[in-house]
């Protein structure tokens, strides 16, 4: 057989076992956490908006990929979109009154992320000739745009700190203050010695109190659902896995024999 026949052969059946391949490449778990669409640890699965963003590392934790870092993931909700992370630099019950060095957190954004508003900020050891320290008016739970530059020192959650209610001692200040960007959080670690992030979380119970504060960073996501993805993942046209073309960013449906533009029914 002529040398560039048998390369062709050769070239053919490399192309298809990596064609074959890439379908079984998309992991749907890291640790104890699924990993469903729109997120991907392995690259072509998911969707191309969150490309490269989730890691998986070699002692299998999941962790969150921003311009300020890497973060460990707690867990993500695909009913209630949100992923939860934890930030190592922030202040943690375990350090008490041992303040550490932080930095801020921050996100890309120009993704389908969001900080969510259901994230509470508490600030300790301000300087209270930078910021204003100073209890909310009752008014600025109707309308809180007219207080947003205040730092409220009469916070429920500086008054019941969650899980350690004692940790810091009467001589250690706190004050609750949602930063609307990187910046005004900067500006508050100019000021303040530490900070750190409560996260109210659905009890999923239909009480008065149906929520509870949680120490992490709530981030919302969007989830970008196309005909096409429904398409691929229906299970009467093949319940293939959504996933994208790493060069074109174009859709591509992941199937177990390879992959295609539509669904895998009837396409091999």
């Amino acid at each position: 057989m002529d040398s560039d026949v048998i390369f062709l052969h050769f070239l053919i059946f490399t192309l298809c076992t990596l064609v074959k391949s890439k379908s079984s490449l998309c992991r749907t778990s890291c640790g104890d956490i699924q990993i469903n669409y729109p997120f991907g640890i392995d690259d072509g699965c998911g969707s191309p908006y969150y490309r490269n963003l989730l890691v998986c590392s070699e002692n299998n934790h999941l962790e969150l990929r921003t311009p300020s870092g890497r973060y460990p993931i707690r867990r993500i909700d695909y009913a209630d979109p949100h992923i939860l992370v934890t930030d190592p630099y922030m202040w943690s019950c375990q350090d008490g009154e041992r303040f550490r060095p932080t930095r801020p957190f921050s996100l890309d954004t120009s993704i389908h992320f969001s900080l969510s508003v259901q994230n509470d900020y508490l600030f300790f050891n301000c300087s209270e000739n930078d910021v204003i320290v100073e209890p909310k008016p009752v008014y600025c739970e109707r309308f809180p745009d007219r207080c947003d530059s205040t730092c409220d020192s009469a916070s429920y959650l500086c008054r019941h700190l969650p899980e350690c209610a004692h940790a810091l001692g009467s001589a250690t200040s706190c004050c609750s203050y949602y930063p609307k960007a990187t910046e005004s959080l900067r500006l508050m670690l100019k000021y303040c010695e530490t900070y750190t992030s409560v996260y109210w979380r659905n009890l999923g119970v239909s009480q008065t109190y149906n929520t509870a504060p949680e120490y992490g960073i709530r981030i919302d996501f969007d989830i970008p659902v196309t005909t096409r993805c429904l398409e691929c993942q229906d299970g009467s046209k093949g319940g293939g896995t959504c996933g994208f073309d790493v060069e074109t960013h174009g859709f591509s449906c992941l199937c177990d024999k390879g992959n295609v533009t539509t669904y895998c029914k009837g396409t091999f």
